[in-house]
């Protein structure tokens, strides 16, 4: 037996079929009258129900949108959240490289004479100081002189290259070395020698021949002669200083300072 699949009518139209039903034995056209008006209201409910699904599509496709919107305006009031944080920072960080500009103007005019003065001051060290490589280190001093009036150079290179002057005086205190210059002796003659100097302690030289020899005294501010011991010694210490023989000790003639005699080189290194 085969089922007539059923239809899922709604209660009107189910009442409309069941008046057909007893309507029909008494007269045909007035129920295909009835049919047709429930065929025709059926679709006009067809249509509504698909109205209705497009508005339930529609608003389950706003209310995704809308829950997306929200989500993107948490994202971003986080984001804004964490770019004042940073902008506060940059504000202060601005804020300070602002006042390092100030402080940088201020310590620009203070250096500019305290450049001046140690350089007077190192100028009077060398003229002070025994008399070794006076040439180069008097070319050191006029390059400097001639740097601080230069507006092309920034006051930080002027400072670098003044701080680097001082240190290879420094080193000079702390070296040994041996170069040919010139000494003038005794009645003023200007001899070219074999100089060695032993830092600051010690200048002495000797002759090219190698018969002669003498130091520095810085308290006479001349050259005094050495004995042939010392002159030994001093020919040693210059080998020693070209690297042409082994480090060893060397007896180098220092004048020992009076008691109570203070020298000028002293006073300008205490100044």
């Amino acid at each position: 037996m085969i089922r007539t699949p059923r239809l899922a009518l709604p209660a009107a139209a189910l009442a409309l079929c069941g008046l057909c039903a007893v309507a029909f034995a008494d007269d045909e056209g007035p129920v295909d009258d009835l049919i047709a008006q429930v065929v025709e209201e059926n679709k006009e409910l067809a249509e509504k129900q698909k109205k209705i699904d497009a508005i339930s599509d529609e608003t389950d496709d706003l209310l995704a949108e809308w829950r997306a919107v929200q989500r993107r305006n948490k994202a971003l009031r986080a984001y804004n959240a964490q770019l004042q944080t940073l902008i506060a920072a940059q504000q202060a960080e601005l804020d300070d490289v602002r006042d390092q500009i100030d402080r940088v103007a201020e310590i620009s005019r203070q250096m500019t004479p305290l450049m001046l003065r140690m350089l007077d001051e190192l100028e009077n060290f060398i003229e002070l100081d025994m008399p070794f490589l006076l040439d180069e280190r008097r070319g050191r001093i006029a390059g400097l002189n001639k740097m601080m009036d230069r507006a092309d150079i920034a006051e930080s290179e002027k400072f670098r290259r003044l701080l680097e002057a001082y240190q290879i005086e420094n080193d000079y205190g702390r070296t040994i070395e041996a170069y040919r210059g010139e000494v003038k002796l005794e009645g003023g003659e200007a001899n070219t020698v074999d100089i060695l100097r032993v830092g600051r302690l010690s200048l002495m030289y000797a002759s090219l021949d190698g018969q002669q020899g003498g130091f520095y005294d810085r308290g006479a501010k001349a050259w005094r002669p050495v004995s042939p011991e010392q002159l030994r010694a001093i020919r040693k210490g210059l080998r020693m200083a070209r690297k042409q023989a082994a480090p060893d000790l060397v007896r180098v003639p220092v004048p020992a300072p009076k008691p109570g005699e203070r020298s000028d080189l002293a006073e300008a290194m205490k100044r």
